[in-house]
This record gives C-alpha cells, sequence and structure tokens, in this order.
C-alpha cells in the first residue's frame, strides 16, 4: 500500500455559530447559507472550483486551498468580502434564521487518503482553533456575526508585515487551551472580556447552638530525656525531661 504523500494547502474553516439549536428546516436553509457565502468569497479571492476541495461537516466546511493561491488576497477576502456577504443574507432574513459564522484561516499539510479522509496535525490544530474558546467567545460578543482567528503561521507570514487591506494591529494574541497544551494564535477584532475569576469558598460561622466539633486526640508525644516505658500512650516507670537527674 502505497503511503499517501502530505500536501501543503492553505486551510480554511467556517464553522456555523448555534446550529444545533435550530429544527432541521432552519438548519437546511443554514447549510445553503452557508456555502453560499464561502462560494462567494472564495469567488471573490480569485479561488475557482479547480483550486480548492472541500469537506461538509455538517454545521461547518473545511477548504484544502491551492498553495498557488495568494494568502494575501484570501485574507483580504475574509476581512471584507465575509462580513459583507453576511450582512447581505442576515437583513433579508428572519430572526430564527440568522447566520452567525466563525473562521479559522491556517497554512500546513494534509494527507489525503486513498478513503479521501484527510490527516494532519496541521488540520487538527485548525480545528482546535476553530473550536477555542477566544474565537467562540469573540463571536459571543461581535455585534457583526462574524469572528476570525489565523494561525501563528499566517500571522507571522502575511500579518505582521502590515499588507495593504490587512492592517497588522487589528489582530491581537490569543492563547487557545487544548489538551496539548497551550496553542498561540491571533484574532482579528477586540479582544473577548475576560471571564471573572471563581470567587473562593469562605469558611463557614458555625450557628451558635451548634456542637462544637471535639478536639483531635494527640498521637505523639515530644519530649527530651528517657522514657522507662511507654505503651499504648500509657507511661510507666520514670520519665526524665530535660538533663539527667531533674525528674518531673
Amino acid at each position: 500500500m502505497t503511503q499517501p504523500q502530505p500536501l501543503s494547502r492553505t486551510l480554511l474553516l467556517i464553522d456555523t455559530e448555534r446550529y444545533s439549536d435550530r429544527d432541521d428546516v432552519q438548519q437546511g436553509y443554514l447549510r445553503r447559507m452557508l456555502f453560499g457565502i464561502v462560494d462567494r468569497v472564495l469567488l471573490a479571492a480569485g479561488v475557482d472550483e479547480t483550486l480548492r476541495r472541500r469537506a461538509d461537516r455538517g454545521d461547518a466546511v473545511i477548504e484544502l486551498i491551492d498553495p498557488a493561491v495568494p494568502l494575501t488576497g484570501l485574507l483580504r477576502a475574509l476581512l471584507k468580502d465575509a462580513p459583507a456577504e453576511l450582512h447581505a443574507v442576515n437583513r433579508l432574513a428572519a430572526s430564527s434564521a440568522q447566520i452567525r459564522l466563525r473562521a479559522v484561516l491556517a497554512t500546513g499539510f494534509v494527507h489525503i487518503d486513498e478513503f479521501d479522509g484527510w490527516v494532519g496535525t496541521d488540520l487538527n490544530n485548525a480545528c482546535r482553533l476553530l473550536d477555542g474558546e477566544p474565537l467562540r467567545a469573540a463571536l459571543r460578543e461581535r455585534p457583526d456575526d462574524y469572528a476570525l482567528c489565523v494561525s501563528e503561521s499566517v500571522h507571522s507570514g502575511i500579518v505582521a508585515h502590515d499588507h495593504l487591506g490587512i492592517p497588522t494591529d487589528e489582530f491581537h494574541p490569543v492563547t487557545v487551551p487544548t489538551k496539548n497544551g497551550p496553542m498561540p494564535a491571533w484574532l482579528h477584532g477586540p479582544l473577548p472580556a475576560p471571564r471573572p475569576a471563581p470567587e473562593a469558598p469562605t469558611a463557614s460561622t458555625p450557628h451558635p447552638g451548634a456542637p462544637r466539633p471535639a478536639p483531635c486526640a494527640p498521637t505523639a508525644i515530644d519530649f527530651h530525656g528517657t522514657n522507662h516505658g511507654m505503651v499504648a500512650n500509657q507511661v510507666q516507670g520514670d520519665i526524665t525531661f530535660g538533663a539527667p537527674g531533674e525528674r518531673r
């Protein structure tokens, strides 16, 4: 059996918020809207059908994009065209059909096996960014129905260089907790508000009429001197404390 070879790809992941809270009819509508938005955004970035490969995840899509597609153009489309497409869809939709999206742009290597399965650490890490709390929290606080996160590789290769239409200062570092340890990433737009720390438990004051706990019985005797017999906490014979000859 020939081992699948890793392919260098740009990874685009887009997920629908609160998809499972909708009924079947609404979910079908949201899927059509999601696919249409992704198709139009990629087309605006110059990504046609020959340069992409899609995995349907129900409430989400993963796009493997040919590395020949410039990342600058793709990122500009995600920053400008994706919010515009969302606004155009939601302004005509009922409240029950509003669609809100989380997006991740990353790069890396992916194996495609004979079952059309996609395997790769870089893909796993991109999925962790998509499902991570920083991006979820950011979307919960955004009024524009959209939140975007990029991987460390996309930031260092593209965002950090302040390309036209990709403002560096609009991206902020975040740390995504994962089972394999913290993962750095960059969130576009304001950072979500930190969650309040849980209050420390306070010692309860016993009720005036409540019985007091019995004092703990001593478990050892600490002294310096000579013991001439101690059995089961009962002293037998002479115990000398201090210097020899001083008996108490």
